[in-house]
């Protein structure tokens, strides 16, 4: 049996990509757009296969609704 929690490793990973793509000073709150985040996260999740489609667009609605907040852009901690 796998111990391998796939929204845990995909949210790892999104928090990788932030880090990366981030226009933000090191140590900064590691913004992105959310139409980056937002195909990221739908490519990931599809190629993991593991996360419904309904659990994919419930996130990424929560996401959106956050991001709205701070002009478009997300940031790791609402995540």
């Amino acid at each position: 049996l796998s111990c391998r929690n796939p929204l845990q490793s995909l949210l790892s990973s999104m928090k990788q990509a932030c880090q990366i793509l981030t226009r933000d000073p090191e140590g900064g709150a590691a913004r992105i757009p959310f139409e980056t985040f937002s195909f990221l996260y739908l490519y990931l999740a599809s190629i993991d296969g593991e996360i419904s489609e309904t659990e994919t667009n419930a996130f990424l609605q929560e996401i959106q609704e956050q991001a709205d907040k701070h002009c478009g852009m997300v940031l790791i901690r609402h995540f």
